[in-house]
């Protein structure tokens, strides 16, 4: 069984196996300089379909279909599905796993979802509950936009401190037994809210929760910043990245070094006019799904601590005036355990 360490961080007895990922980006995603580790680059942000949130949704469906194939798994075989999205009350996750018949559990951690899919998929296996689960992410730029921000049509100017919502679905199974990389350790994350009111500023409302759970994290396991070939938050952008540097330095971790952000590894910000960089759920998940998980494979890196980093708001709460609480979760995955 798990084991709980400190506060907020369980570690697996029997670490889940990462057997399969699988990942679909759009145009500009698959423009980036992580275009060659993803599986499907769509050409058309609506693939053939008549809105921006039935693409999402096809994306959910056909990225899931995917993963299960690679993992030479049936639905069938699949125990549970976590998965979540930005849009209202899930819809893109729920209506692109309605057909699968795999028991579904849907959740909202904003840009953090893929963390909470993967920590909860794998308490799940590690304590005798189920032998593969499917855990899943995405967002979608264009529908993200009309919901929290501005409608496409206004052409409306984005400042320096905002990012670009990626259009993406990442999923990964875990199972029983199986290969490596493992997950080996999850630091649930407390939410944090400083006051940040900007929703055009998603960085600064969530680097205090990443610094929050990164250092929270260190002090359950014991781990220093030495221990781990890559840190990589989710999310944060140019912007965070420098806060969050700041705010660990305070409590004298330095991770410089090993740092980086999904947000800024997918996007050239300069020759693809991101500006702070990449966000949404779709940004942790295609990046983990593609990038982290195939160089893993090819043992860039032996242990790794994924950051993904959500800003908990919605339309309503933004409209009345509030700010922006930030959550992050982390998950330690790593290629050797014992």
């Amino acid at each position: 069984m798990a084991k709980k360490l400190g506060n907020q961080t369980i570690k697996f007895d029997l670490p889940p196996s990462i057997v399969s990922t699988a990942s679909t980006v759009g145009p500009k995603e698959g423009k980036g300089p992580l275009s060659s580790y993803f599986d499907v680059v769509l050409h058309d942000p609506l693939w053939g379909e008549d809105s921006w949130e039935k693409a999402e949704s096809k994306m959910v469906k056909k990225t899931i279909e995917r993963v299960i194939e690679k993992g030479n798994l049936t639905p069938e075989d699949i125990d549970y599905i976590f998965a979540g999205d930005l849009l209202n009350q899930l819809t893109a996750s729920t209506f692109g796993i309605r057909g699968l018949a795999v028991p579904f559990f849907g959740l909202f951690g904003a840009c953090s979802t893929m963390a909470e899919a993967i920590t909860l998929g794998a308490m799940a296996i590690d304590g005798g509950f189920a032998n593969y689960i499917v855990a899943e992410a995405s967002s979608h730029f264009c529908s993200s936009e009309k919901q929290f921000r501005f409608p496409l049509e206004l052409g409306t100017q984005r400042p320096l401190t905002a990012s670009w919502t990626v259009t993406g679905s990442g999923a990964v199974i875990l199972g029983k037994f199986g290969p490596s990389p493992y997950v080996t350790y999850a630091t649930t994350g407390k939410i944090v809210d400083l006051g940040i009111k900007d929703p055009m500023n998603m960085g600064a409302a969530m680097a205090p929760a990443a610094a929050d759970t990164i250092i929270t994290h260190f002090e359950d396991t014991g781990f220093l910043p030495s221990d781990y070939d890559l840190i990589i938050t989710g999310d944060l952008g140019s912007v965070g990245r420098e806060l969050l540097l700041e705010l660990l330095r305070k409590h004298n971790y330095d991770i410089e070094n090993i740092y980086t952000d999904c947000g800024i590894e997918i996007f050239d910000s300069v020759t693809q006019d991101t500006h702070a960089g990449g966000s949404g759920c779709g940004c942790c998940a295609v990046t983990l799904a593609g990038y982290l998980y195939k160089e893993m494979k090819n043992n860039k890196w032996n242990r790794i601590l994924f950051v993904p980093t959500g800003a908990l708001m919605s339309p309503g709460s933004t409209q009345q005036g509030e700010s922006i609480p930030g959550i992050a979760h982390a998950v330690t995955i790593e290629n050797n355990w014992a």
